[in-house]
């Protein structure tokens, strides 16, 4: 953290990128004519998303509307506009709730006011950060999973490091699927669609009072996308929306949904965000000194680098080098199903006409995309062409670095696998956004004032050592709490839609209790996560679930891609356990895992479980926020638990790579149930004459302590800016003087 505070100097540039920023400033003057005048800050509060992770952000908007704010799921923007006259009148009346949003108003204002961190990034040539999905927050739904997770708290880190960077990413009018659960646990689909008018989003224009457009070619066609500001503290992102009138009707929906079904859209979607992006921020008058593709389905931006330059008379050898040199690549996943290949004719269809542009044939491109170039049968997969035009390549842990090499090995075969020029940054999480209010508010105490702007630094979280057993255990008492009561909400309401009998929804209403060890398992529905060890020894399973002097309440919840039959049945098992003594009110599955969800999940459970077949688990973040709110984890050692477990800060499952999966999953079913019967269950109960959990508390302060800055984004980024972004900085900048 030192070295990037130290570059945090007075400089003479604009303190942020202004791209759009008069749009949102006419959004927001719009907004805050539809208010009471005592509420205009709200109106400017409303879009910014720094409000989320400022203390008692929230609480603001929930003081205009307490139902309308959960009905708007967050949305400060539509709570403004579908509150009622009287509770907007009630609320500027409200002296104490005025207040806290004048304040609130002055807390962001102030941060953007911060000069930005001083180096090679500026506002004019920023960090252009590109991803498929962006959780940002609840009301923007344009996230699937941990990707999009890990998307937006990078830039919310951006923010509050004054990085110069700006995200892009596409805005889907329909977001990702909603998920309704059967009574036999199969999953169905629907869509809610995205109205962009109502959420903290502004449509970007030129000065001459037109959309600002750009032209990307597709299909033998050219598709006009426009882009959407949103601004996420100091950091803007922008959404590339192809919904524009001089569309087709096929091409409008390239931006429907995230990870559309058909793959001929999901092609033109990666091809959009690539090759858009490049277009629309060089139209805004940014030149990105540093292109980051987080994941490969922005691939194709460095070949539009390299166009435009090929464009303006540059060799195109050069073109190539010069694009490299400011291209960087991380890879998530080593699951094929993540790397996607693409059949020599879908790419003919979808690109066509582009290989030309930047100074190739069409074979020649193909090569880019293929890990055997002169297999004229392989498939283009995105993940090679991203690796092939970077200067930088990383995986999301160490484990998944080693993986990575392995893996890719193949495009460097002059190279033993050890020198494969894959790196690693692992992931790190948000502290801000992920830390529930009674354990911020127990740490600021203990970890002494602006502690999460140290949160990378070891030194900082030594005072948990200090928080007497009491205070620590009451926190994770309340914090349970709280959860037992959403959960016993929304198990209830999610049985009742389902149609169960009504024994087992009231059950689940009044069945589970804030005093039992509640345990934790919430991934992506896909075969790798083995979610079906849960439920392979269903003896040891239901002994588990009578115990009455230690007993366990298990928390469930996941999606599966749509057309993923595997993961979609996963989750079946688990709802065969309905007529198991005492699992109706021991065991739920949450419908709909969402941003909400996974936050009251990671600050609730005391327990958080990771059962990924090794080595398949790229990185896992769910872990790490479950440790920065007091939870512990029982995870495979895969992943950001290879590196993190040292045997006192949580359990581990092995992590040995066993090619008979029969073998394997029965083993570590297990060892799973030893481990929980034999260790955690005494720890968690074994109480001294107050009550109170000694060990358990010796196991939490040690997770704190470990996994707290290890695992922060504040190191995450650290990382980044030190160690991938900065490479080769006399090559970028010698590049960038060449355009």
């Amino acid at each position: 953290m030192a070295t990037i505070e130290a570059r945090m100097t007075q400089t003479a540039v604009p303190a942020q990128i202004t791209a759009g920023a008069a749009d949102i400033d006419r959004a927001v003057a719009d907004l805050a004519a539809r208010v009471p005048d005592a509420l205009a800050p709200l109106a400017r509060i409303a879009y910014n998303y720094r409000w989320s992770w400022t203390p008692g952000g929230g609480d603001v908007f929930a003081g205009v509307d307490a139902e309308r704010w959960e009905r708007s799921n967050n949305n400060p923007v539509r709570l403004l506009h579908e509150a009622s006259s009287a509770a907007l009148q009630r609320a500027a009346s409200d002296a104490d709730l005025v207040a806290h949003a004048g304040r609130l108003a002055q807390t962001i204002d102030a941060d953007g006011e911060r000069p930005p961190m001083a180096g090679r990034a500026t506002p004019a040539r920023p960090v252009a950060f590109l991803c498929a999905e962006f959780a940002v927050h609840r009301s923007l739904p344009i996230y699937a999973g941990g990707l999009g997770v890990l998307a937006g708290d990078i830039l919310k880190e951006a923010s509050d490091l004054a990085l110069p960077m700006v995200g892009v990413g596409l805005l889907y009018r329909q977001g990702y699927f909603q998920q309704r659960m059967d009574q036999s646990g199969y999953q169905h689909e629907y869509w809610y669609p995205l109205d962009p008018e109502r959420v903290p989003a502004a449509l970007v224009y030129n000065d001459d009072g037109s959309p600002l457009t750009v032209s990307v070619p597709l299909r033998g066609r050219e598709v006009v996308v426009q882009a959407w500001r949103v601004n996420v503290g100091r950091v803007p992102l922008f959404l590339l929306d192809a919904e524009r009138p001089e569309n087709s009707r096929v091409d409008q929906w390239i931006t429907s949904r995230l990870y559309v079904g058909d793959r001929a859209s999901r092609l033109a979607q990666y091809a959009l965000l690539g090759i858009g992006s490049m277009r629309v921020l060089d139209a805004m008058g940014m030149d990105p000194c540093v292109v980051h593709l987080n994941e490969g389905h922005a691939a194709l931006a460095p070949l539009e680098l390299a166009r435009r330059d090929i464009a303006a008379g540059r060799p195109r050898h050069e073109a190539f080098a010069a694009a490299r040199e400011r291209t960087v690549f991380t890879t998530h996943t080593p699951v094929g199903a993540g790397n996607e290949g693409y059949e020599t004719s879908e790419i003919a269809d979808v690109l066509a006409g582009f290989p030309e542009q930047v100074g190739l044939d069409f074979d020649g491109f193909l090569h880019l995309g293929r890990t055997h170039p002169d297999n004229p049968h392989e498939a283009f997969v995105m993940t090679p062409l991203g690796i092939k035009m970077s200067r930088a390549a990383n995986g999301v842990s160490r484990r998944h670095g080693d993986v990575a090499r392995q893996m890719w090995q193949p495009l460097f075969p002059e190279r033993p696998i050890d020198t494969v020029p894959i790196g690693h940054v692992t992931n790190g999480v948000h502290v801000p956004t992920w830390i529930a209010p009674p354990m911020r508010s127990l740490l600021d105490r203990y970890l002494g004032a602006g502690w999460t702007d140290r949160a990378d630094d070891p030194a900082t979280w030594r005072g948990v050592d200090d928080i007497p057993d009491e205070e620590l255990w009451a926190v994770r008492n309340e914090m349970r709490a709280r959860f037992v009561n959403y959960v016993r909400d929304r198990t209830a309401t999610h049985r009742l839609a389902r149609g169960d009998p009504r024994w087992y929804v009231e059950a689940g209403e009044h069945g589970f209790n804030s005093d039992v060890l509640t345990v934790g398992f919430a991934r992506r529905l896909a075969g790798y996560k083995r979610i079906h060890l849960l439920t392979l020894e269903p003896q040891r399973v239901a002994a588990l679930l009578e115990k009455k002097e230690q007993p366990v309440q298990l928390v469930l919840a996941g999606k599966a891609h749509p057309q993923d039959e595997e993961g979609k049945r996963s989750a079946q098992g688990l709802f065969a356990f309905k007529t198991t003594p005492h699992a109706a009110e021991r065991v739920t599955f949450l419908d709909n895992y969402s941003l909400n969800t996974a936050s009251q999940m990671v600050s609730g459970c005391d327990l958080w479980v990771n059962l990924p077949r090794p080595p398949l688990e790229a990185s896992g973040t769910s872990g790490m926020k479950a440790a920065v709110n007091g939870g512990l984890n029982l995870s495979v050692l895969d992943g950001w638990w290879a590196e993190a477990y040292d045997g006192s800060n949580g359990w581990a499952l092995p992590g040995d790579v066993v090619f008979d999966h029969g073998v394997q999953d029965a083993r570590d079913a297990a060892a799973l149930y030893d481990i929980v019967e034999h260790e955690i269950l005494p720890t968690f109960y074994e109480r001294d004459e107050r009550g109170i959990p000694v060990r358990w508390l010796q196991r939490v302060r040690a997770s704190l302590r470990t996994n707290g800055p290890a695992y922060s984004a504040t190191r995450m980024m650290r990382d980044y800016v030190d160690d991938v972004y900065a490479l080769q900085t006399a090559a970028l900048e010698t590049a960038g003087a060449a355009r």
